[in-house]
């Protein structure tokens, strides 16, 4: 273990690190920083940590704290391929390993399909329907109603009239939300903001054309301080251990999206009320929930469950070094999750994604240029930048480049391509209507099929004798 790795983990308990670990990964989205942070937080106590990424030059995949590397992208849908492929990776590794989903399909699919792995992988066993149903958007809602957790008005609207007598009656603007955004693998929005009836048409008849469902959730009027979320973990034992709180100060896109700063705060009221409603549902595992605080009736109202890894998790962590990543860990391999309290006031940005976010308030008049640069200051967790893990910013870096260069072409070769390939609609409710305030950047992207796994070449001793359906590499890189 290097000096730097020594002094990072100097302060955590002392506990057995020979279990490996594999975080995987179904998001054929490069830039995740989720992934990055549980490698360098697993990797980082010297676990032999194993990861699954689109391809060689993905950011994540050039960690140093990697011991091995699957480039694979699994489509979830086919269940006996992606059962075959983990276990044919159980067997390259060599003994049972904590399996870590860093999203929605990931999730949703080892509680639904993965009992023929639990002899391979450890992973929690919710009930089998339950990530599911809080990963959709509507059926979520539903489950609130159930439990009697606060959540915003919505509407699975039948028709463009239905969109807009909500939207008439709720008041501009509304949030429009795909109700199953993890279908579609980041060529939809999850969630916008519609705020005029021209916008919401627009939006309406798109997703309409793409045969996606969408549903409409009332605007709660948000502000400094209001926007909060809860992570934590879900064991063996009868408390969710441990239990984060802490504030959404930015998001990109700005107003609706995923956090781009953020900080701890305590807030015991929420804990114990989202631990209370954690426990009721028999929750297991790893969560990200995100609420919004309505000041027109005080109460804290839940806007998303994400049943799995969120993105910033590694802004939280207790006074014993334990986030939900390494409190997984402990509890999936039989080893005790020490209480400590919440270490707060700490803060964490996602560095080429805050600027844009911050744009965006700047263009409402929301933020300065001055309280921009104040807010970075003495930001104590960044999502890709670290001193003893290099690599994976500067593909960030280059990716981000290339991304900028290369919008103008993307967008020419989009506007062609959607005019070319634009579906017929054929009147009546969508078959399969998702959310509204996501909408697809071309109609084209939305009803594209999601790219099977990639052939790749073998490599190393790890990589050889691939399945000919689905080949795969791995690459075994050492310590």
């Amino acid at each position: 273990m290097s000096a730097d790795t020594r002094r990072l983990t100097a302060d955590f308990p002392p506990v057995d690190r020979t279990t490996p670990a594999v975080v995987l990964k179904f998001d054929p989205n490069a830039m995740h920083h989720g992934g990055l942070g549980a490698i360098r937080s697993l990797g980082r106590l010297g676990i032999p940590v194993y990861g699954v990424h689109e391809g060689r030059w993905a950011p994540a995949a050039n960690s140093r704290y990697l011991h091995g590397r699957l480039f694979w992208q699994p489509a979830p849908e086919d269940a006996e391929r992606v059962c075959a492929g983990l276990l044919q990776l159980a067997r390259r590794i060599g003994r049972p390993a904590v399996l870590i989903p860093t999203d929605d399909a990931g999730a949703i699919f080892l509680a639904e399909h993965g009992g023929g792995l639990r002899d391979a992988f450890l992973f929690p066993r919710p009930p089998a329907d339950l990530p599911r149903k809080l990963a959709g958007k509507y059926s979520m809602h539903l489950l609130c109603r159930e439990l009697g957790m606060p959540s915003p008005r919505v509407a699975l609207p039948a028709s463009l009239d239905e969109a807009l007598e909500f939207a008439t009656a709720e008041g501009f603007p509304v949030l429009a939300k795909l109700t199953t955004p993890w279908r579609y693998g980041g060529a939809l929005r999850s969630t916008a903001i519609v705020r005029t009836a021209a916008e919401l048409e627009a939006s309406y008849h798109e997703s309409d054309r793409a045969g996606v469902h969408i549903m409409l959730q009332e605007h709660i009027p948000g502000g400094p301080g209001r926007d909060w979320f809860f992570h934590g973990y879900c064991g063996t034992g009868p408390a969710c251990r441990p239990a984060f709180t802490g504030i959404k100060d930015r998001s990109y896109p700005a107003y609706a999206g995923l956090t781009s700063l953020g900080h701890s705060a305590p807030n015991p009221a929420l804990r114990d009320q989202v631990s209370a409603m954690l426990a009721r549902l028999s929750y297991r595992g790893i969560m990200d929930l995100d609420l919004r605080y309505d000041a027109r009736d005080g109460q804290h109202k839940l806007l998303d469950f994400n049943p799995r890894l969120g993105a910033q998790f590694r802004l939280f962590r207790d006074a014993a070094g334990i986030d939900v990543v390494r409190a997984a860990y402990l509890d999936l391999t039989g080893q005790a999750v020490p209480a400590a309290a919440q270490v707060d006031g700490r803060s964490f940005v996602v560095e080429n994604y805050d600027p844009l976010g911050a744009l965006g308030y700047w263009r409402r008049g929301d933020l300065s240029l001055r309280a921009w640069a104040r807010s970075l200051h003495g930001v104590d967790e960044v999502a890709w930048f670290a001193c003893d893990d290099l690599r994976p910013f500067g593909l960030m870096c280059l990716r981000m480049g290339w991304r900028a260069a290369s919008r103008p072409f993307a967008r020419r070769r989009g506007a062609v391509a959607g005019r070319a390939a634009r579906p017929r609609y054929r009147g009546g409710r969508a078959a399969a209507r998702p959310g509204p305030d996501s909408y697809p950047r071309t109609a084209a992207a939305a009803t594209r099929p999601r790219r099977a796994a990639p052939a790749v070449e073998a490599i190393g001793s790890l990589g050889a004798q691939s399945p000919p359906h689905e080949r795969t590499s791995l690459l075994d890189e050492g310590d």
